[in-house]
């Protein structure tokens, strides 16, 4: 046993190779599994496969023996900008480059006894990407922008009676950077051009998770789950490319060409609840809810070496949102599972300070999905179409965005997500 528990564990480090970003409400994300984005989320006072370990560890007491679930999810967001290009007076749409992310996903459970279970999970809490052309008129404010993490928490869970179980899990957080974006140059009213800068930097930080799950009767189930803030300092550096343009650009601080950066992201708390109702053996439905505080994310500050210690500032106020989600799951065969849910996210942007890396005011998630048992494996597929609420840029006071375009806002934004999971019962 101990050498399968060392093959798993090498198994989720190899799996982080291939975590992605997404697109989402804020940054946070929510598709730890593909039974769990079937059912919107809906897996707090479920908690009843693996994935738990993400959803709600208290959970795992429901799992006898050893479990082991893998998979992971294509996320392909797109979407685009109207605006008035502030160079050109002309007003013009650009749409987001078509591209897909791809975070990953890998929990282990184990009973060491008729009270305690163990556990380690694997997955991705917050990602952000996206993509325009280098030279599209929001380009002052972001061209180029790829956020990813993965979370390793190792969990131990705890079945205090036949009806209460908690869990703490201890969270290390990896964290990495690329933005790039450009600056006009200008001189005695002159525009020679755009000047380019690209930001890589990565970080590592700690935290921790809480859950406790209640189990009322054979029919009724509660689950909360707390997720805590994680404040990453990143490491890196900044490239502000090279020729006359940059020379003048610079005017004589030509150790700004390449230097050391360093940026603090704040990864928000999160507090989710669930209640869960089964009527039927075969049947089962839970609606839930996750406050996020996002108001912890009022800054996004960057300082890089220099001879004048350079500094750039970027306000944001984000404010406090909510998941509100509600899901039905059907067996109407032993082997075959039928899941659909529905969940609605509350805008958490400052429009004030609105800028390009996130063109989101609000989401409404439909989902679906399928999951298939086969002696001791499952196979749980799930589809989810993302509808994204227009985001007004009209009124903003961010001066990547008004430096470029006046008048702006988001449309037909929306984001397709396919997710894969593979269980196996030892």
């Amino acid at each position: 046993m101990k050498k399968n528990w060392c093959a798993l564990c090498l198994s989720a480090i190899l799996l982080l190779a291939g975590q992605g970003t997404a697109q989402a409400e804020g940054f946070a994300m929510n598709e730890w599994s593909a039974r769990g984005l079937s059912l919107a989320g809906g897996m707090v006072a479920r908690a009843d496969d693996p994935s738990a370990l993400a959803y709600n560890a208290a959970g795992i007491t429901q799992l006898p023996g050893t479990h082991l679930m893998l998979g992971a999810s294509i996320v392909s967001p797109y979407g685009s900008i109207e605006g008035t290009d502030q160079r050109t007076g002309a007003r013009t749409s650009m749409q987001t480059k078509v591209q897909s992310w791809t975070p990953a996903h890998f929990y282990l459970t184990h009973q060491l006894n008729d009270n305690v279970w163990l556990g380690l999970g694997s997955f991705t809490r917050f990602g952000l990407g996206l993509s325009y052309d280098g030279s599209w008129m929001g380009r002052y404010d972001v061209y180029d922008l790829a956020l990813q993490s993965v979370s390793v928490v190792p969990t131990v869970a705890y079945k205090v009676n036949d009806w209460l179980s908690l869990s703490v899990g201890a969270e290390l957080m990896y964290a990495s950077l690329y933005m790039g974006k450009k600056a006009p140059v200008a001189a005695f009213g002159h525009y020679f051009g755009d000047m380019d800068s690209q930001v890589e930097a990565h970080g590592y930080a700690g935290g921790y998770q809480l859950g406790a799950h209640v189990k009322l009767n054979d029919q009724w189930s509660l689950g909360l789950a707390y997720k805590s803030q994680v404040s990453m300092t990143m490491y890196g550096d900044i490239d502000f490319g090279g020729g006359k343009l940059y020379q003048t650009a610079l005017m004589g601080k030509p150790n700004l060409k390449k230097s050391d950066a360093e940026g603090t992201v704040v990864m928000p708390d999160s507090l989710a609840f669930g209640v869960s109702y089964k009527p039927l053996d075969n049947l089962s439905f839970e609606v839930g809810t996750v406050w996020t505080r996002w108001s912890t994310y009022d800054h996004l500050n960057m300082t890089f070496d220099g001879p004048y210690g350079e500094e750039s500032k970027s306000r944001k106020d984000f404010q406090d949102g909510w998941n509100f989600n509600a899901s039905v799951e059907w067996k109407p065969l032993d082997w075959w599972a039928l899941r659909a849910g529905v969940y609605y996210e509350t805008p958490v942007i400052n429009e004030d300070y609105a800028d390009f890396m996130m063109p989101t005011y609000g989401r409404t998630g439909l989902t679906a999905g399928m999951g298939f048992k086969w002696e001791n494996f499952t196979l749980d597929l799930a589809y989810a179409h993302l509808i994204i609420n227009q985001l007004d840029y009209s009124t903003t006071r961010n001066g990547g965005v008004t430096a470029g375009v006046k008048n702006a806002k988001s449309e037909d934004c929306v984001a397709n997500i396919y997710s894969l999971s593979l269980g196996y019962t030892f």
